[in-house]
């Protein structure tokens, strides 16, 4: 039997089983089944996502994120703020930290109160509609503009985009953004959870940009987000065309620690 010491964090809801596997290799790519069920809210530890920290030449860390569903995904913003924050408790990282992920290289500052602020990739290609905005922000979003997310039933109508015959093969996470006085709120459909999950960091970064062309809620270059699982914020800047220097700022937070037997 395997016995395979994890920590449990969780950002704005968003919560992961984050593994450090660089001197014993608890896990690999190809343990779908096995990340499915420590995964699992019934027959695991229960989490949205696992993540994997390992060894990356020129880089403090890799980051390498699974869905629920077992499969290695696209980046998690809330899984990076997450890392970084399991990272200094490993004593990795301090003042910063500088790692990879699958969508290139990553940094993250750490402020009081389990605060921390990822730095995401730039974004330059979005495709606007009548009613919606589809952009990558380290994993594929499509953002709708609603007046009232309480009249919106995000599983049903976040299910059906996603099952749609554009987004069907590929799949793509879906927002609903509901501008407010002070900034905005955001729900989340996210694909490989199958579900609508309390936060989405790469999510709400992407309702932020679509915020900004729609011309909602940014003040300061920055716009508070609101989310089922709690408060974060997205600051950036546009310049030619291009949004840049885009960071990811929110709580992440260690629930505990454990152990995890596997057969």
């Amino acid at each position: 039997m395997l016995k395979i010491p994890f920590s449990k964090y969780q950002g704005t809801g968003n919560d992961f089983v984050i593994i450090d596997n660089r001197t014993a290799v608890y896990l690999t790519r190809k343990d779908t089944e096995r990340i499915k069920t420590i995964c699992d809210r019934k027959f695991g530890i229960g989490a949205d996502g696992l993540i994997l920290l390992q060894d990356k030449k020129g880089y403090d860390f890799e980051m390498v994120y699974f869905n629920a569903d077992g499969r290695e995904s696209t980046m998690c913003g809330n899984g990076g703020r997450c890392i970084a924050a399991f990272a200094k408790k490993l004593g990795i990282v301090s003042e910063s930290g500088h790692f990879w992920a699958i969508d290139g290289e990553h940094e993250a500052l750490f402020q009081q109160n389990n605060w921390v602020d990822l730095k995401m990739n730039d974004v330059q290609e979005i495709e606007m509609g009548e009613d919606y905005f589809i952009l990558n922000t380290g994993s594929p979003h499509y953002v709708i503009m609603v007046e009232d997310l309480s009249d919106i039933n995000v599983f049903e109508n976040g299910q059906a985009i996603l099952y749609s015959d554009r987004f069907r093969k590929e799949g793509i996470n879906v927002n609903f953004v509901e501008k407010t006085a002070n900034g905005i709120i955001v729900a989340t459909y996210e694909r490989g959870v199958e579900d609508e999950t309390l936060s989405c960091g790469t999510g709400v970064t992407a309702a932020a940009i679509a915020s900004h062309i729609a011309g909602n809620g940014l003040k300061n270059n920055q716009i508070a987000i609101s989310t089922k699982g709690g408060e974060l914020t997205v600051k950036l800047e546009k310049e030619n065309g291009i949004f840049k220097n885009i960071w990811l700022c929110g709580p992440a937070v260690n629930v505990f620690d454990g152990e995890y037997f596997a057969k």
